[in-house]
């Protein structure tokens, strides 16, 4: 009677999308889960939680969201190599001299030099005091071409390139950042998916243990009115029914738990969180074998790892414009010029090709700004070093860490098994006998109670196998484990 009433019951509460809360109210929130109306009949695969965590879980959402935000920062970074185009007029509306002056000019910086190529061109009208003689051009203007080119400070590497290869590592780390997060959302969701099945599954024993009870308690009535067993074993009898059926209660308070947990991680189309009905629980424990590990395994294929070597290169490129900054400026520029069409206002000089070079340079004395930032450089790739060889020391640990207790859980399943057997076994034998009247109550019911708590316990061992082996695919980043070669 129990448990024709129990799963129902579950299955309603939950398709109801109601849950008890110790004030006995309801709380009303948007993201709720969805009815579990319209779900399919299928037992419900930890391959199919996967794909549903890996397309619709906003912690992956949100992190590759923070990566399109490295690759727009990515491209501001770029904005310092933009071409710029630049128009600046003037003219005397009052005072002694009228003229009126128009220079625009395009300019483009090198990829590969702190230098930059320019084009100009000015027009000029009127007249200019003596201290603006340059201003004059003739009729159709001057054309100007010249270049600037870094032979020390700035050649190989600028405030520009750096910040460029900076924002291009800065992706990297997000992309990795976002891998991080895929992987770590995948194993809690395998973990959701894991307790869920593992506390259906003890729901299911400790209702079967109950069947037991109440199927027994029938016989033992017709026994009590043939006058073949006394009274008190009805009142006995149903002791032990309230007792098991605390076991039920128990059980499926922790399956609607679970179930709640879960629905953050298996979702819908819209993304909006599902709580799974429970005729889609799997038949046995043969769920938990659902996660296939790579035995190969690479540090380098650790996100955290990429991380740090990335930030490791970020530093070395910081470093180099800092040993940059310690060199002298000097730069060569060369122009070329053109005044065209009729003399103008400034006479026949203006006329003729011009060709102009020539150098800058600087230095500072103390150089104790540049000298201060290769220290605390060179100190930050030494710190993440350090880092980087600990961290390789940590994953190697933890993955045998891993293993050891994957070993060791399959070692517990093999004896647990054997227990549950046997258990299995004297329940029976002892069934047989208390039907045959050469049993007692106290040690049938004692024996089927055994043989439930041992099933329990493969349970959790299975289940404890399975956590490990998730544990295993995170920590190596199996990425085809966890369901992420195909998102």
């Amino acid at each position: 009677m129990w448990r024709a009433m129990a799963l129902p019951m579950l299955v309603a509460a939950m398709s109801a999308g109601t849950m008890p809360c110790a004030a006995g109210a309801a709380l009303s929130v948007d993201a709720t889960p969805v009815p579990t109306a319209g779900q399919p009949s299928t037992p419900l695969t930890l391959d199919e939680v996967l794909q549903s965590s890996a397309r619709s879980a906003p912690d992956i959402i949100a992190a590759l969201a923070r990566a399109r935000q490295a690759e727009g920062r990515a491209i501001s970074a770029q904005g310092a190599f933009d071409t710029v185009f630049s128009v600046d007029a003037r003219s005397r509306v009052e005072g002694y001299y009228d003229g009126t002056l128009i220079d625009s000019k395009v300019e483009r910086p090198l990829i590969g030099n702190g230098g930059y190529v320019y084009g100009q061109y000015r027009n000029s009208r009127g007249d200019f005091p003596v201290y603006e003689d340059k201003a004059y051009t003739n009729r159709a203007g001057e054309l100007k071409i010249g270049a600037l080119y870094a032979l020390m400070r700035d050649r190989l590497i600028d405030a520009r390139r750096s910040a460029s290869q900076i924002a291009g590592n800065d992706i990297d780390i997000a992309r990795f950042e976002t891998r991080a997060t895929a992987i770590g959302v995948q194993a809690r969701a395998i973990a959701a998916y894991q307790k869920w099945v593992a506390s259906g599954l003890k729901l299911k024993a400790y209702e079967a243990l109950y069947d037991l009870a109440e199927s027994r308690s029938q016989g033992i009535a017709r026994q009590v009115q043939l006058g073949a067993k006394s009274a008190i074993l009805l009142t006995e009898n149903e002791a032990n029914m309230v007792k098991r059926e605390a076991l039920v209660v128990q059980a499926r308070q922790e399956f609607m738990a679970a179930a709640n947990s879960f629905s953050l991680y298996y979702r819908d189309a819209d993304g909006l969180p599902i709580l799974v009905d429970a005729a889609r629980l799997p038949a046995s424990a043969a769920a938990f074998d659902g996660l296939r590990i790579n035995p190969l395994f690479a540090i380098e294929d650790r996100p955290d790892f990429g991380i740090l070597l990335e930030e490791i290169d970020n530093a070395s490129v910081k470093l180099a414009l800092a040993e940059n900054d310690t060199r002298p400026k000097l730069d060569f520029e060369g122009q070329v010029a053109k005044d065209v069409g009729a003399q103008g206002l400034g006479g026949y000089s203006r006329t003729p090709l011009e060709v102009i070079v020539g150098v800058t340079f600087k230095v500072p004395l103390q150089n104790r700004k540049a000298r201060g930032k290769v220290a605390e450089s060179q100190a930050k790739i030494d710190e993440l070093t350090v880092k980087q060889r600990y961290l390789a020391e940590k994953i190697r640990t933890e993955v045998a860490g891993i293993g050891i207790e994957v070993d060791a859980a399959r070692v517990l399943v093999d004896t647990t098994r054997r227990q549950r057997d046997l258990a299995e076994r004297l329940a029976q034998a002892e069934r047989r006998r208390f039907d045959l009247g050469s049993s007692d109550f106290f040690l049938v019911n004692s024996r089927e109670e055994a043989a439930t708590d041992a099933a329990v316990k493969l349970i959790e061992a299975q289940a404890r196998i399975a956590a490990a082996q998730a544990e295993m695919a995170a920590a190596t980043a199996d990425d085809r484990a966890l369901g992420l070669d195909r998102s």
